[in-house]
């Protein structure tokens, strides 16, 4: 297939094609008449970077999922290189995870010292334009 059809199929654009040509993630055989041509393989290269760039992977991280594909494997994730980025990712996310749960509990501690320095108590009143109660 020509690049507009992969692109199409893939749910992406030509142009991110040839970016992933130029990173070396993807391969174009070229035709008789010099136009890049595409088959099935290159339709599963793209669906894994494009998973995993779902799941927050950068392209970087992709390339040891499609070296494994590549290299005739069923799945991209089926490499040891793979379930090394997937740890490193787990980790990471871990780490952010930590990071939100801190900043979290911060702001409700926040949360009670402003309610509990409101004149009124928990619940506060609101005053707009002058309003009177």
């Amino acid at each position: 297939m020509r690049i507009g059809e992969l692109a199409e199929r893939a749910g992406t654009t030509t142009r991110t094609l040839r970016y992933y040509e130029s990173r070396g993630l993807l391969s174009a055989r070229r035709t008789d008449n010099g136009y890049r041509s595409y088959d099935e393989d290159d339709l599963r290269l793209l669906q894994q970077i494009r998973t995993l760039q779902d799941f927050g992977f950068d392209l970087e991280e992709t390339r040891p999922f499609v070296d494994c594909l590549r290299a005739g494997h069923p799945a991209g994730d089926a490499c040891p290189a793979s379930l090394a980025v997937y740890r490193r990712k787990l980790a990471e996310l871990d780490g952010l995870i930590d990071q939100l749960k801190e900043v979290r509990a911060q702001v409700g501690a926040q949360l009670l010292r402003a309610e509990a320095e409101l004149p009124g108590g928990p619940e506060p009143r609101c005053e707009l334009g002058g309003a009177t109660e």
